[in-house]
């Protein structure tokens, strides 16, 4: 007769992913992943496989839980580029703040610690980018055909500009204590929708 888990596993995945956001993957050893999440070596193999795996799933949880919070900010009905502008903001507003500071962006962390040694990893970045550069340029698509965009403005060339200066945002936000460095870049890229 099979054992029945004695953990839950849903729970156990959510604070694997905190303790990797605030760790790194290489910071976190499977002794760490074992004391925080409160369930044996065996438990954590059984369930989730090795803590590359792990790892793995908790970056796919990260975008689960993300992702649709972009949407729904990206994509509701009316003018487009307050949205876009509330997101930017947003970003900076969080990699400024005391509490997200030093955790910044699981994906961004990802990307700077794994994404040039770990396929796994990276084809995981580079989806979540690609998912948030879609949603940019959907949005900035929308505000050029309501005339909130000057014609001229090329709105995958932004939504690109807007991705990467969002991810030198959360960078920048986790390395610095000055929150007007963060902000004024913000404000300059936002400038540029004008």
């Amino acid at each position: 007769m099979a054992r029945t888990k004695e953990f839950d596993p849903d729970a156990a995945l959510q604070s694997a992913l905190e303790l990797f956001w605030s760790r790194g993957y290489e910071a976190t050893s499977v002794a760490d992943l074992v004391e925080h999440l409160g369930i044996g070596r065996a438990s954590i193999y059984a369930t989730f496989g090795s803590k590359h795996e792990l790892y793995l799933k908790a970056l796919d949880r990260y975008a689960e839980t993300h992702d649709p919070l972009l949407l729904s900010e990206l994509s509701r009905p009316g003018p487009a580029l307050p949205a876009v502008r509330a997101v930017v903001r947003r970003f900076a507003a969080e990699a400024a703040a005391p509490g997200r500071r030093l955790t910044g962006c699981f994906v961004t962390n990802t990307a700077a610690e794994l994404g040039a040694r770990d396929t796994a990893a990276a084809r995981r970045v580079e989806a979540n980018w690609d998912r948030f550069e879609t949603l940019l340029h959907s949005a900035l698509l929308r505000a050029r055909g309501q005339g909130e965009l000057p014609p001229g403005r090329d709105p995958r060339a932004l939504a690109r500009m807007l991705l990467v200066l969002l991810q030198g945002v959360r960078v920048v936000g986790k390395a610095s204590d000055d929150p007007a460095r963060v902000r004024d870049a913000a404000e300059q890229a936002l400038a540029l929708l004008d």
